[in-house]
């Protein structure tokens, strides 16, 4: 992937305020969703007796690798974390969304969250005095609902159901994998039906993850992309995973590859928003047309031979830390509403695991912090 724009490639507009426009009922949204998430994460903790997330409970892996950002960007893409070529040591995590650990036989979206140590630059709210930059990924190119409030309606559709009927949630499981194989086959996909478990059964290392709502970049607007480029990677694509009785299976398998492997490498990608008409700020389930504004590459992620899940890195990572799009630089200040909600909403939830666990969340300042 190149980072170069292609010739007659439109210039990336620069960020208005008024492209941000707040709801109606914003104020009464955040509190709405600040409720329904201490109550998954209560919920979770009277049942077992340890504080989880109040959403991607779950990981599969806990791994530690690097960020080299690429030499001679051009300008436009020359911005915040990706300034200057550098080497940086990350924390990433590969997770799935519920507020409980389930079976890996209800398959459903993954995520990949990484946090990159040592940045230095103007903070952004609530960041200050530390030194990390978060992304937040998800294997799909478009946010589950248009806003805030569609963001809401879908959180209490997972409360509603958070430590609830597991053989139940399996057995649908196994009902929409087959929903979604048939839409698949005809060219379609729903993003509804692999929500609520029908996501193919394949393996989450073979998966292209995207920071769906946009960001700040610089003067500019993005949204983000990690691609596998390793050959071991590349050749995980749609490759099927064996999760028959294997309650971690998804676990196992990223823990397995990386016993064996040495050369994993991502590419992270920037879609810089060209066409406000057509790469909307608040309506991050519309997808950026590529054809309009194309990824380029502006960084490599590198992730080396490891245990991928352990005790240790359990302990420091899963309970030790938290993930926010709001920890970073200033110049990559998240945007629209559903990310106005996770600013105010997302520290309860971290205050509430840190004070049930008696383990307060912590920043890493360097690699070593990450276990």
């Amino acid at each position: 992937m190149t980072s170069t724009p292609p010739a007659g490639a439109a210039a990336p507009i620069p960020y208005q305020p008024t492209f941000e426009t707040p709801e109606d009922g914003e104020a009464e949204t955040i509190a709405e969703t600040k409720e329904v998430l201490l109550k998954m994460s209560a919920t979770m903790f009277e049942h077992t007796g340890h504080a989880l997330r109040s959403v991607h409970a779950k990981s599969h892996g806990l791994l530690r690798g690097e960020l080299e950002v690429l030499p001679n960007l051009p300008p436009t893409l020359a911005q915040g974390l990706f300034a200057q070529a550098g080497t940086y040591p990350l924390v990433a995590r590969l997770s799935t969304p519920p507020a409980e650990e389930l079976d890996d036989a209800v398959s459903l979206p993954r995520a990949m969250a990484v946090k990159v140590i040592g940045v230095d630059g103007a903070r952004l709210p609530g960041s200050e005095g530390a030194t990390t930059q978060d992304f937040l990924m998800i294997n799909g190119p478009k946010f589950s609902a248009p806003n805030a409030k569609g963001f809401l309606r879908n959180l209490k559709l997972l409360a509603a159901t958070t430590d609830k009927v597991p053989t139940a949630k399996k057995v649908l499981s196994s009902v929409l994998r087959g929903t979604e194989k048939v839409l698949e086959a005809v060219g379609l996909e729903s993003g509804t039906v692999k929500a609520m478990g029908g996501h193919p059964e394949t393996h989450p290392l073979g998966d292209t993850y995207f920071a769906q709502v946009p960001l700040l970049y610089g003067p500019y607007m993005a949204k983000l992309q990690i691609v596998p480029v390793a050959p071991s990677l590349t050749a995980l694509k749609d490759a099927p995973v064996d999760l028959d009785d294997k309650p971690d299976g998804l676990r196992d398998a990223v823990s397995d590859f990386f016993a064996s492997h040495d050369d994993a490498e991502w590419e992270l990608r920037v879609q810089l928003c060209t066409d406000i008409e057509a790469m909307p700020i608040e309506d991050p389930s519309v997808i950026w047309p590529e054809e309009q504004s194309p990824y380029l590459a502006v960084a490599r992620i590198r992730i080396p031979r490891q245990s991928a899940w352990d005790a240790a890195r359990k302990a420091s990572v899963d309970d030790g830390m938290s993930f926010n799009p709001w920890h970073g630089l200033a110049a990559h200040r998240p945007l629209g509403s559903v990310m106005r909600v996770r600013r105010a909403v997302y520290p309860e939830s971290v205050a509430f695991r840190g004070s049930r666990n008696g383990c307060p969340m912590h920043e890493p300042r360097n690699a070593d912090m990450v276990g």
